[in-house]
């Protein structure tokens, strides 16, 4: 690598460190933004959504906008979902996992649309997260179903 790239910002960038709750947070922030628009109402509803999760129950309006400010500062790197994604993955527990996608389903389904883009993004994200397919559906199912009414 030579000093040209580091002036051009073509060199690598540094794997961001996520805290649980951080990562937890751009998992479904991605999966709100995978159409490539974060609507206010969309932030609106994560935060909300966020606020009653164990992880962030203690947080402050303030807390979770710099919260966002931070993984919206990944996210709009180049390559950013995906330092973002690998950042979060490592960081997560299994259990934390399996309850990011949970949240990010029923945050995708929450419209009762579901495009192509979102229905790939979920697929990848369970893979990826190393969920049983068989509880991946499961989630899905219950989201379906709780976003009937």
């Amino acid at each position: 690598m030579g000093l040209l790239d580091t002036v051009l910002g073509t060199e690598s960038q540094a794997q961001p460190t996520l805290s649980p709750s951080e990562a937890f947070a751009a998992i479904t922030l991605a999966a709100t933004a995978i159409d490539g628009d974060l609507a206010e109402n969309e932030a609106r509803s994560i935060a909300s959504v966020l606020s009653r999760s164990k992880l962030f129950r203690n947080y402050t309006d303030e807390m979770m906008n710099k919260l966002f400010d931070k993984i919206l500062g990944i996210l709009r790197r180049r390559d950013g979902i995906n330092v973002l994604f690998n950042s979060a993955k490592q960081t997560l527990t299994q259990e934390l996992r399996e309850a990011a996608f949970a949240v990010a389903t029923d945050l995708v389904l929450n419209d009762g649309i579901l495009t192509e883009e979102e229905t790939n993004f979920l697929n990848d994200l369970y893979l990826s997260l190393g969920i049983s397919s068989d509880l991946a559906l499961q989630i899905v199912q219950v989201v379906l179903i709780k976003n009937r009414g």
